[in-house]
């Protein structure tokens, strides 16, 4: 009950190769996965690409009581199977089958026409998954316990990202680039997705009440920033939000159509009965470590007084229109219906949620260092929003693009519809460290920090250890050989000569952490002990 909770983060990255403006991006996207397996078995021969197991999900399950067809759905909310490489005639999948559990897992290994194998979906030695989400290369994150956590392994999965296009490079490839945006400008948007850790006991009717007004107002200070209004950009002005405009309804369980403010999914990947996955789909990709942390942090401290009944009482009159209307000012001067007839600016709306969760920390004395970091950046970051927005700069995503590229404008007297404005644009978003406008900000020093690039490559390769994030990358580190399939769930282990796949349920999001079981791995127990030993203490 603090601004710690157990949060992971996913990104769906942009993907275009220069020379080939034309071709297929789920193909390129299978590439950038590829390319990192092979980077990771060149580092450790004994390291291999671990099957993603589906048998645990549902992702067309209804939080609301009811789950839709498959036939019904969209092929995108089809989460539980490989991408859709096979209908295309570009690769013919293979399948395995465990045992007489009945799980089902994924093939990860596509094979090309001339038998080459390409691995499109892995788990990593961090606790992190790597996968095609159908035309986009996905990094989901390790779960982590604070918001800190959450923002370095999010950092480090930009890091992979780089790494693998490297690798394609070097492979020959042909040169592939990255970009942490949201949107092609050509009527396309692709996710940047939270997951946050809720008791099932809680009404979702509560949730949605209490985080509507939260998510059409929070993008102030966790925009990105996009030139162009408009689902096809078609109007030459800037925004806060890459997202907004793509959101066309307040609940819904749809994903990449209709898009909805609170999603429905209920999928916990963990103890049913307990838990509660929230999934959140309506933030924008950070570049700024600033901006990530107060996205999940504000985040985890609002569903904190949802949990205990202590959220403000507003409600939007026109939530989707709010949060456009919101979007679409970078003064931050409009001000949205509610339903009793106020009207609040988007910095009246959190200093509501501020002073609430203020409030709620101090009645019961929730004083730790992560809460108190969260409350005190999110005191400050309205403060200087509210005075002028133009001095988080060197903190806020959307106000460093839009000093930057209303400077250059300004400069060279260019119009927001010029090609070059839309180029800034791209290039801000950007991977490549000497290219991105964000990155050439970072170096400078225009932008704080929170981590060195040290501390993110240590956590490439490294999962936190205070969830059960550390048993899936510790396994994967010393065992990959043997692990068959995982989850973000389940393990699966197959050792030579025994009788049958041995699966082990972590349903605990907070256990198999260094903690719980680090000695394990600090024996360098031989596999056949290693399982005995797990089962031992399950």
């Amino acid at each position: 009950m603090s601004a710690r909770r157990l949060v992971g983060l996913e990104t769906e990255y942009g993907i275009i190769r220069p020379q080939m403006p034309n071709a297929n991006a789920t193909v390129l996207s299978a590439q950038i996965v590829d390319a990192y397996a092979q980077l990771v078995a060149q580092q450790n021969s004994s390291a291999m690409a671990a099957r993603w197991d589906y048998a645990d999900e549902s992702p067309l399950q209804d939080v609301r009581g009811f789950s839709i067809s498959r036939e019904q759905a969209h092929p995108s909310q089809l989460t539980d199977v490989e991408p859709g490489l096979v209908e295309s005639g570009i690769w013919t999948a293979e399948s395995i089958a465990l045992d007489g559990n009945d799980a089902r897992v994924g093939s990860t290994l596509y094979q090309e026409k001339d038998s080459t194998e390409v691995v499109m979906n892995m788990v990593l030695g961090n606790g992190a998954r790597l996968y095609v989400d159908h035309a986009h290369p996905e990094y989901s994150s390790p779960e982590s316990l604070t918001p800190r956590a959450a923002v370095l392994w999010d950092q480090a999965g930009d890091e992979v990202m780089r790494r693998a296009a490297a690798t394609a490079q070097r492979l020959g490839g042909g040169e592939l680039l990255l970009y942490k945006n949201n949107t092609d400008n050509k009527s396309v948007s692709y996710g940047s997705h939270e997951n946050y850790l809720l008791p099932r006991e809680v009404e979702f009717s509560s949730i949605v009440k209490g985080l509507t007004p939260f998510f059409a107002s929070r993008q102030i200070f966790c925009g990105s920033g996009r030139v162009g209004q408009g689902m096809l950009g078609q109007k030459a002005a800037f925004q806060i939000s890459q997202r907004a405009d793509f959101f066309e309804a307040e609940v819904g369980l749809e994903t990449t159509i209709n898009r909805p403010i609170i999603n429905t999914r209920d999928e916990p990947h963990a103890n049913w009965d307990k838990y509660r996955r929230l999934h959140v789909i309506i933030g924008d990709a950070n570049l700024g470590q600033i901006s990530t942390l107060l996205r999940v942090g504000t985040t985890n401290l609002v569903l904190s007084l949802i949990e205990a009944n202590m959220a403000p009482d507003i409600e939007l009159a026109e939530p989707v229109q709010a949060l456009q209307q919101i979007s679409h000012d970078p003064s931050l001067k409009t001000a949205v219906r509610l339903r009793d007839g106020r009207e609040l600016t988007a910095i009246e709306i959190q200093w509501l949620y501020f002073e609430a969760s203020q409030k709620y920390c101090a009645a019961r004395g929730i004083d730790d260092p992560d809460t108190a970091e969260i409350l005190e950046r999110w005191q400050n970051i309205l403060d200087i929003l509210e005075r002028d927005p133009l001095e988080a700069s060197d903190q806020i995503d959307w106000i460093a693009k839009y000093k930057l590229i209303n400077g250059f404008a300004d400069r060279h007297q260019l119009s927001l519809a010029d090609p070059r404005v839309a180029m800034m644009d791209l290039q801000w978003a950007d991977l490549r460290t000497e290219k991105g406008l964000y990155y050439r900000l970072a170096a400078r020093g225009a932008m704080q920090t929170l981590f060195s690039q040290d501390e993110i490559n240590q956590a490439v390769t490294n999962p936190p250890e205070d969830t059960r994030a550390y048993l899936r990358g510790m396994a994967l580190q010393r065992y990959a050989p043997y692990v068959i399939a995982a989850n973000w769930d389940a393990l699966s282990f197959a050792v030579p000569g025994a009788r049958q796949i041995s699966r082990f349920h972590m349903a605990e999001p907070l256990g198999g952490t260094r903690k719980s079981v680090g000695d394990l791995f600090d024996a360098e127990l031989q596999i056949s002990e290693f399982i005995d030993e797990l089962a031992r203490r399950r």
